[in-house]
């Protein structure tokens, strides 16, 4: 999945990158590799957090703009160490960020297109043990545990239900 959305990136990022002045060619792998990355970063961040609804919003209904938000956040940072300019790196980032986290979202909901699978993009995003599948998120809902010893159910749906008691 990684080596696909690197490619996806470089189909991409002609312009924004590679014949930007702003990037000295010599990182113009190194800004590829960052842009990439920050997109895996934004979904980890985004799993880590809890705001799977987040994820599922982006991944059904395309709505991506919380994913591009925080990749773009992150980019610029990573844009920026590597010594280009911060307005550039802002640039850059809005530039490319959109339409590549869109053609990834589409790419992975399209079933005549194999580059990305879901359950391939949500295993990397969970890091926990490489083996997430969507029943782990279903459990994440339902699933009836009192983790933090205070006698009540921790799912998602009895927190959220917790809200209108």
């Amino acid at each position: 999945m990684i080596e696909n959305l690197k490619q996806l990136v470089k189909e991409n990022v002609q312009d924004a990158i590679v014949n930007n002045s702003a990037v000295p060619n010599e990182q113009n792998e190194a800004a590829i590799e960052a842009t990439s990355g920050s997109i895996i970063d934004a979904l980890k961040a985004k799993f880590a957090s809890g705001d799977i609804a987040g994820l599922v919003d982006a991944f059904k209904n395309g709505n991506s703009s919380a994913v591009v938000n925080q990749a773009s956040s992150g980019l610029t940072e990573k844009l920026a160490g590597m010594g280009i300019n911060l307005e550039s790196a802002k640039n850059i980032a809005a530039s490319v960020l959109p339409g590549i986290v869109d053609k990834f979202i589409k790419k992975t909901n399209d079933p005549n297109d194999s580059s990305f699978n879901i359950q391939d993009v949500l295993s990397k995003v969970s890091g926990d043990d490489g083996k997430f599948d969507l029943s782990d998120v279903t459990r994440m809902f339902t699933e009836k545990t009192d983790t933090n010893g205070d006698g009540k159910n921790d799912s998602i749906i009895d927190k959220v239900k917790g809200l209108f008691s």
